[in-house]
């Protein structure tokens, strides 16, 4: 059977980002695997209620996703409105959905506090970033999904045709 794909709704081309845009990732491999019924698609934010447009979201302190989940830091927005609550339900969210498709991979937009997986911003709102994970992404890779950013979808192309390809 073909592996899952939990993807961001955002890059599947749905306007659903905290500015009401989409950033559409165009890549072959994306549609070929919606032809094969991989892809699963889920906005972690909107699934727990956000709206769109919302403020614009940080993970606070230079923090990490791992770091919310475990109660260390927090999701601010820029007006100063604490989050935390929704991103932990996002990603609990997220997490639900790709157990109940059976998806062993995350194809996630970078930068975002929830579905970032390379880097994130850092809390201060100035457009500094630092390398790590956003709470949706952490809370997946505990749980034994495999997380991709958009800027990886090659590496994901590969790592699916070495678990699928003809021994």
């Amino acid at each position: 059977m073909p592996a899952k794909i939990l993807v961001s709704a955002c890059l599947m081309g749905h306007a659903v980002r905290y500015d009401g845009q989409s950033k559409p990732l165009v890549h072959p491999a994306i549609d070929r695997w919606r032809a094969e019924g991989r892809l699963v698609t889920i906005c972690p934010e909107m699934s727990a209620g956000m709206p769109v447009p919302r403020p614009p979201a940080e993970i606070a302190a230079g923090a990490l996703g791992k770091d919310v989940l475990a109660g260390k830091a927090r999701v601010v927005e820029i007006s100063g409105g604490d989050v935390t609550e929704g991103f932990i339900q996002a990603a609990e969210n997220a997490l639900s959905l790709a157990r109940q498709a059976d998806c062993r991979f995350a194809l996630l937009i970078d930068g975002s506090p929830s579905c970032g997986s390379g880097f994130v911003y850092d809390g201060s709102f100035s457009g500094a970033r630092h390398p790590g994970e956003g709470v949706t992404a952490a809370l997946l890779l505990a749980n034994g999904v495999e997380v991709y950013s958009d800027r990886q979808i090659e590496a994901l192309v590969a790592r699916i045709e070495e678990l699928e390809s003809p021994k």
